[in-house]
């Protein structure tokens, strides 16, 4: 499977090192030069020689996407610091180039929410820490 990743953060070096370690193609879209250091981290070889590839631009940009290789992707994660770039990159994913696997997170739970009903599938951390606070109040009694 091909799976291009927007935002190269913490989140998105994690799951791009985890997916290309499981088997599949990977490819990685930011706008920063450097956060290609965070592909390299922990690995032996470079993310390159390991098999990954990095494209540097904005993922708003369709050219961006093109050169990273929307084309061609399986599943579109976007995870870069931005809700609104998220969004907007998730949904070009989604309609533009038909992509059936398309992930959006969004740190807004409301947003997260209402864009779920509206078909975008996105990850909430901001709802998992809530979930997360509820639950350990219910442990302690509070």
């Amino acid at each position: 499977m091909f799976v291009l990743i927007v935002g190269a953060g913490r989140v998105g070096s994690a799951a791009a090192r985890s997916a290309l370690a499981a088997g599949h193609e990977v490819s990685v879209l930011d706008d920063d030069p450097l956060s290609h250091e965070r592909l390299d981290a922990g690995q032996s070889t470079s993310w390159e020689d390991a098999g990954g590839r990095f494209t540097v631009g904005h993922g708003i940009e369709v050219e961006a996407l093109l050169e990273a290789g929307i084309e061609r992707a399986d599943m579109f994660i976007a995870c870069t610091h931005g809700d609104n770039t998220n969004l907007i990159v998730a949904q070009i994913a989604q309609k533009k180039f038909g992509i059936e696997h398309v992930i959006a997170r969004v740190m807004d739970p409301a947003r997260a929410a209402w864009y779920e009903t509206q078909g975008l599938r996105t990850i909430s951390p901001t709802a998992h820490a809530i979930e997360q606070f509820k639950v350990a109040l219910k442990e302690v009694g509070a």
